[in-house]
């Protein structure tokens, strides 16, 4: 009974969670269309190169990751 209660509540915060990052993503002014064009040409060009699968998800969202938050910290040149 307790395994069914800790597994609801996990549910729960995931489901929290999940409704409150597209929020905060609003109001920072980011687009999940920026992060997605970066990490499909990064992907692609980077499975293109010979890479493996999991590699190029692994760099490539690390990658959009570090310069969305650039981006969001004006650290970006023009």
């Amino acid at each position: 009974m307790a395994n069914k209660l800790v597994a609801i509540f996990l549910s729960c915060l995931v489901v929290a969670a999940a409704m409150y990052v597209p929020a905060a993503a609003q109001a920072a002014g980011t687009s999940d269309d920026d992060f997605r064009s970066c990490f499909n040409n990064c992907h692609s060009g980077c499975t293109t190169g010979g890479s493996g699968n999991t590699f190029c998800e692994m760099k490539c969202d690390a990658d959009c990751v570090a310069k969305e938050a650039a981006a969001k910290l004006n650290l970006l040149r023009p």
